[in-house]
């Protein structure tokens, strides 16, 4: 167990990255946004132009959902940079470079900055923090869950988990806040008063977040128009929705596996820190395809977390030194992502408190 004298401060950790690491450049950066919007405008326009829209065709859109929603998640990642400011220099060139992929992509730009911003300023807190915090014992969240994973077992709890997250885990995190931060209540990215919660966005974040909605209104509007003029809504599900819903798989299969695992601690006020939350953060081996398309967003996350300005094409070497410098802390598992996916949809629902703060309930325990 880590005493709290074993953690470096906020100071301390961001000193070992090299100051080159936080270089960006707009060159660099377009170049890589260029790579992704050409992947997937490039592959929909080939489908558009030969692939007809029919039943007997469905295996081939299948293919197509997964390759083009594999790149679209790209273009997800740049606009994820530019709601950090890690994309290049200035603040309204970024804002619009990611206000339109992330409007095209049905995200609320400004409602997920602010939201996601949490999540990075309260990572791994079992109460304040945001997006995949576990349900806690004694709680009635917590204790419906172990009751519906023993009544099912855990096979198949396990099964409706990981396809539940994965298929409808992003719209219900936007529209809900399913697995948001238990203290802010129900949140909804697109209406952000009454009646649901205001705690996630104070008054000064209201207009954007109208922005965000008008950005997403309008791509649903120019999908619509798609349709009708099509005069038919199977080339808009075959093109765009196939692509979409694989790109949101990418995007929760990510973020899950990215601070969840069955060793990986939570923890409340007694001691959480900033610096303790960014590293129960975990890198893990997506391969080097995966990391050119998705711009190395799932094998340097522990970087990102400690400092999120650091660009994707320097994390890298950003991570090199803090692993080097930070061992004992440092977590990087070699699991193959579906083994490990399949481990925490298995076996992380519940947490409950340790000499280590909050651990995920033994598996033998839970039944």
């Amino acid at each position: 167990m880590l005493q709290a004298t074993d953690v470096p401060t906020t100071a301390q950790a961001k000193a070992v990255i090299p100051a080159d690491c936080f270089d960006r450049s707009l060159g660099r950066s377009s170049l890589h946004a260029l790579l992704s919007v050409v992947l997937t405008a490039g592959s929909g326009l080939l489908a558009y132009r030969f692939l007809p829209v029919g039943l007997a065709w469905t295996p081939v859109w299948l293919l197509y959902a997964v390759v083009v929603g594999t790149f679209a998640t790209g273009v997800w990642v740049i606009a994820h940079e530019c709601g950090h400011r890690a994309f290049a220099n200035g603040t309204r060139l970024q804002d619009t470079v990611g206000f339109v992929f992330h409007s095209a992509l049905l995200v609320p730009y400004f409602s997920w900055q602010r939201s996601h911003a949490i999540h990075h300023s309260r990572t791994n807190h079992v109460i304040e923090g945001e997006t995949h915090v576990p349900r806690r014992v004694g709680t009635p969240e917590g204790s419906r869950t172990l009751a519906a994973r023993k009544r099912l077992g855990p096979v198949p709890y396990g099964l409706l988990s990981a396809l539940g997250r994965l298929i409808a885990g992003w719209p219900l995190y936007l529209l809900v806040g399913s697995t948001g931060g238990p203290e802010r209540g129900l949140t909804n990215h697109f209406w952000p008063s009454r009646p649901f919660s205001s705690a996630l966005f104070p008054k000064r974040w209201v207009q954007k977040v109208r922005w965000s909605t008008l950005g997403v209104l309008s791509t649903v509007g120019l999908l619509a128009w798609w349709a009708i003029s099509a005069g038919s809504l199977w080339p808009v599900l075959a093109l765009y929705v196939g692509p979409y819903l694989v790109c949101n798989m990418w995007l929760v299969a990510y973020t899950w596996l990215q601070h969840t695992d069955e060793d990986i601690p939570h923890y409340d006020d007694n001691d959480w820190s900033f610096v303790r939350g960014a590293f129960c953060s975990v890198d893990r081996p997506y391969g080097r395809v995966i990391d050119l398309l998705h711009h190395r967003i799932g094998s340097t996350h522990v970087a990102h977390h400690l400092d999120a300005k650091i660009p994707h094409y320097r994390a890298a070497k950003a991570t090199q030194a803090i692993a080097s410098a930070f061992p004992q802390l440092y977590r990087y598992d070699p699991t193959p992502v579906p083994k490990a996916l399949w481990r925490v949809a298995m076996n992380c629902h519940v947490v409950e408190p340790t000499n280590d703060g909050w651990q995920f309930t033994p598996s033998e325990s839970a039944l």
